[in-house]
């Protein structure tokens, strides 16, 4: 039997939430195609390197920051600010991580939030530039006129046509985050979280190739933020506050950080959870606590994993039938 091509499928069915006509489903869509290219780049650390970072939320705000900055005040257009956004993520990867990778195990973790701390604090602060604790309102949406003159997309509102962007581009990233753990790079990186001391022993410098993983990870959180502040309509200092860290560790960790798809799986499963139980309950934090206790209990190889054993036991039976 065939394998099924997945991602396509899911890549159409994402675009096609606009032609429901709802425009709460389109924006919660919006939120998990974001979150889910933010839960990647942080797996690319946590599942494929072995490093855990408690931090990764400062590059979500460093890119929405940059890409907000650029389009309001520079006024510069969506396709400079955005990519700007991951290269500025992504150089600040590069200075916290040539610190961080010098360091192992738990010291590693929490010079990641040390650092994250950092950058939400001049965020905070900074309020000629990032606008302080009232952050940066009233972000623009990109020049999408293009979009009007197609068929069947010009009758969408300019929300949907910036989920049918943000649909696109996440797309892109994450096919470049496939191909990157799927070539020597990535299987090196694998190597190296299985048994450092091995891959050094064959010539390996670890201590660069987990660097060059921290800023990869870095540039696309970058990206994603970027899209984010622009989706929020704002950006604001808590996009670089730990807690976003945490959130998104654990959409990786409930979703299945080993493998690729597993991140954007828990992003979906986490805000579904947290959109129903708030609308049921005003003890919404203990409830989603205790559920998401035992789905990781229940499931330690995450919701992917899970799926994907469910699904080749159920080829096996259809071949032995």
């Amino acid at each position: 039997m065939s394998r099924v091509p997945w991602a396509p499928i899911a890549l159409v069915a994402a675009l096609l939430v606009p032609a429901a006509g709802s425009r709460f489903y389109t924006f919660l869509a919006n939120d998990v195609v974001i979150w889910a290219l933010f839960a990647t780049s942080l797996n690319l650390l946590v599942g494929y390197s072995g490093l855990v970072s408690f931090g990764h939320a400062a590059y979500f705000g460093i890119g929405a920051y940059a890409t907000g900055l650029l389009m309001k005040k520079a006024a510069l257009p969506f396709l400079l600010a955005f990519p700007a956004a991951g290269v500025l993520a992504g150089a600040f990867a590069l200075i916290f991580g040539f610190f961080c990778v010098r360091l192992t195990r738990i010291y590693f973790a929490m010079l990641t939030l040390a650092f994250a701390q950092i950058v939400w604090a001049i965020c905070f602060k900074w309020n000629e530039l990032t606008g302080g604790e009232q952050g940066m309102p009233d972000i623009p949406y990109p020049d999408l006129a293009v979009m009007g003159r197609l068929p069947l997309v010009g009758a969408l509102r300019v929300s949907d046509h910036y989920y049918l962007l943000s649909v696109l581009l996440v797309g892109l990233c994450l096919w470049l985050l496939r191909r990157i753990v799927r070539s020597p790079f990535g299987r090196l990186l694998t190597t190296i979280r299985e048994n450092p001391e091995r891959a050094e022993f064959i010539g390996v410098n670890v201590r660069r190739y987990e660097l060059a993983a921290f800023v990869l990870a870095g540039a696309f959180a970058g990206l994603a933020g970027g899209l984010f502040g622009i989706f929020n309509r704002g950006v604001f200092p808590d996009f670089a506050y730990w807690t976003k860290s945490s959130e998104v560790l654990i959409m990786t960790l409930l979703g299945g950080m080993g493998t690729f798809y597993g991140p954007t799986v828990g992003a979906l499963a986490l805000i579904l959870l947290n959109q129903q139980i708030t609308s049921y309950t005003e003890y919404w934090p203990f409830v989603l606590g205790s559920i998401l206790v035992a789905l990781l209990f229940g499931f330690p190889g995450g919701l992917a994993g899970a799926a994907v054993a469910l699904w080749a036991r159920t080829l096996g039976r259809l071949r032995s039938a």
